[in-house]
């Protein structure tokens, strides 16, 4: 069969200097919003405490913040907080999965699942978000003992806001949202697979690299193998390559294209 690879493979044996030539020549252009990406992402970077702050204040945010710690409070465990839709929606949201929040029964099973046990449910889900919460919060042990701590719900309220922050920049800036959610998390990353199953960074790295989407129909393996035949995984560690990797997202994604070279 057909590699979907084969016609960038001339690509992939550009220079990472090459690549970063590039970069620089199209640091100067703006995206098809007519917002220079790069800009808005540093003056996002440089307002980013006090918006989140200020989202934190908007009437139906404040709202659902006021009411996820008033469940928190409430429920008796956390089987009753979850199917609580406010209550889900902020958790959720606020922890990278704010796209299930309407599957109720899917976040109880997941969230319920004890890690501890081998091939619990919730490890052998696609998207490897629901099992970072899962051990977050160790429901199945520690019921809602976690969520018990005014720390731990400052910091959700806080990421809910962020969240809601971030997707506002979206309209005059696309991809802004993932590219700060990557940035955040990038130094977490540690396999491919990792990568693949979770919604940003596969898009963030896949996007940058130039992997078409068409790669979802190879194998698991393959996909894997796409991604680090294409950029080492432990550079994500490095601050300087964080910043000139989202970067070089920022750009394809605003303008629809990518240089498809090796990192």
């Amino acid at each position: 069969m057909t590699s979907i690879f084969a016609p960038s493979l001339s690509l992939l044996q550009t220079t990472s200097s090459a690549s970063s030539d590039i970069l620089g020549a199209l640091y100067g252009s703006a995206s098809a919003s007519g917002t220079n990406p790069v800009t808005a992402l540093q003056l996002a970077l440089k307002s980013q405490p006090k918006a989140v702050a200020d989202e934190a204040k908007q009437p139906q945010v404040a709202r659902d913040i006021a009411a996820f710690r008033k469940a928190v409070a409430a429920a008796p465990d956390a089987k009753s907080l979850l199917a609580d839709p406010v209550a889900r929606k902020v958790l959720l949201t606020a922890n990278g999965l704010g796209s299930q929040t309407d599957f109720a029964a899917l976040a109880t099973k997941a969230l319920l699942s004890d890690t501890s046990k081998d091939g619990s449910l919730v490890s052998k889900l696609p998207n490897t978000q629901w099992l970072n919460v899962a051990k977050t919060f160790d429901f199945a042990n520690k019921g809602l003992a976690v969520l018990k701590d005014p720390k731990v719900l400052d910091t959700i309220a806080n990421g809910y806001a962020e969240v809601n922050w971030r997707d506002s920049l979206e309209a005059a800036t696309p991809g802004l949202s993932k590219a700060l959610d990557f940035r955040s998390r990038a130094s977490s990353i540690t396999s491919a697979y990792q990568v693949l199953g979770d919604s940003t960074l596969r898009t963030v790295i896949t996007t940058a690299l130039g992997i078409p989407p068409q790669i979802a129909y190879q194998s698991l393996d393959a996909q894997a193998k796409a991604v680090t035949d294409r950029v080492d995984l432990t550079k994500f560690k490095d601050p300087k390559f964080v910043d000139q990797f989202t970067r070089r997202y920022l750009i394809a994604s605003s303008s629809g294209q990518s240089a498809g070279l090796v990192v």
